[in-house]
């Protein structure tokens, strides 16, 4: 008795999963590329899309409006690409890259996509990306303080440890010179 329920749910179990199996599914994720958002630094944008479906998806579209031009400048790529045709257990990638324009919190959503799963379909299936969150745009003088080279602070700081340094360099020197002077007259 037991064993016919198992198979009874299995069977039930592999129905529910065999559906719609003839049509395209999209996976869609979108990543920040930076490790660190700053203002006035390119920012990467990477979208990627997975067919997992059993079919090509067509007429495939990917519209990311959540960048707006009062805060991000497009540097290079596009914010909306379409693609004709996504085969089966295929993926295509687009990068996109911004320049912030002022620093501060960002909640960087998600962006739409729209496909026809099956060459017979009508409308449109529609999709949103993976969203990656809030992000912290850094602003340029503070990432500048932390991560440059500082070789102006350097040299300053060479110039100002030369005297410390140097005059007791020469004050031993001369002493040096004077002794080594008198014991080599000795010598002789």
């Amino acid at each position: 008795m037991k064993l016919l329920l198992i198979v009874g749910i299995f069977s039930i179990f592999c129905v529910v999963l065999g559906t719609d199996n003839e049509n395209a599914r999209l996976l869609a994720s979108k990543t920040i590329l930076n490790q660190f958002l700053v203002e006035d630094k390119d920012l990467t944008v990477q979208y990627d899309i997975y067919n997992v479906g059993a079919s090509a998806a067509l007429d495939v579209s990917l519209v990311d409006n959540s960048f707006p031009d009062s805060d991000f400048q497009l540097i290079h790529g596009s914010l909306g690409v379409r693609w004709k045709r996504i085969g089966p257990s295929y993926n295509v990638s687009h990068v996109a890259i911004l320049r912030p324009k002022k620093p501060g919190y960002f909640n960087f959503t998600s962006a739409e996509l729209s496909y026809l799963p099956s060459e017979a379909a009508t409308e449109p299936q529609l999709g949103y990306t993976s969203a990656p969150g809030e992000g912290v745009i850094a602003n340029f003088k503070d990432y500048d303080r932390k991560f440059s080279p500082h070789f102006m602070d350097w040299a300053a700081f060479a110039i100002m440890t030369l005297p410390s340094l140097g005059i007791p360099f020469l004050l031993w020197r001369s002493s040096k010179s004077k002794y080594d002077g008198a014991r080599a007259k000795k010598s002789n």
